[in-house]
């Protein structure tokens, strides 16, 4: 999938609009994301960022890249999900969460509502007579953690647990250059 990176017919190049957010899942991607040190610098020259955890934004505007990290595991994370898929030209599953559930659905196996009840109402350390969350400003928990390409239609997979911020700066750079984004075997890695 190629992003146009100009203005036109043969136009002056502009910026690409990128927006970023995290599902289900540690941050651990955000982290390695910014792990492409001071890359970031001349990375800026070719994008600004929409929503992300560096603008505090919080609607995905039209962008031409998305970056998903994290699983679904809510309501929330479906909405959130399918506003970056219609905003995005191109969606990216970034990370093992996003990629295939990773850490947050080894929770799949279980029912729901014993996990409900072992946390709020049985787990130690809790006081007597907890109850599980019921406010209505909480998102709704779904039954499974999905990996984000049952939810919505993904361009591009970068695995990982997190991936490499060399892994990420090649993959985007690529994207950006108008390349099918390819990784060699040892960027690819789960630490």
């Amino acid at each position: 999938m190629r992003i146009e990176t100009t203005n036109g017919a043969g136009g002056a190049p502009r910026k690409l609009k990128v927006a970023t957010v995290s599902l289900a899942g540690c941050f651990g991607c955000h982290m390695s994301f910014l792990d492409i040190d001071e890359r970031i610098l001349p990375l800026l020259e070719l994008i600004e960022f929409d929503r992300s955890p560096l603008t505090d934004i919080k609607h995905c505007g039209p962008c031409d890249i998305g970056l998903i990290e994290g699983g679904v595991c809510n309501a929330e994370n479906v909405h959130v999900l399918r506003e970056f898929r219609a905003n995005c030209k191109v969606l990216i599953a970034l990370g093992a969460c996003a990629v295939n559930g990773g850490l947050p659905a080894q929770r799949n196996h279980l029912e729901l509502a014993d996990i409900l009840q072992e946390v709020y109402r049985t787990g130690h350390g809790l006081a007597e007579g907890s109850r599980i969350p019921d406010d209505p400003e909480l998102p709704l928990p779904l039954n499974q953690v999905h990996p984000v390409h049952e939810v919505v239609r993904i361009d591009y997979f970068l695995p990982g647990c997190p991936p490499s911020g060399d892994a990420i700066w090649a993959f985007l750079t690529q994207l950006i250059e108008g390349k099918a984004p390819r990784l060699a075997h040892g960027q690819l890695h789960y630490d």
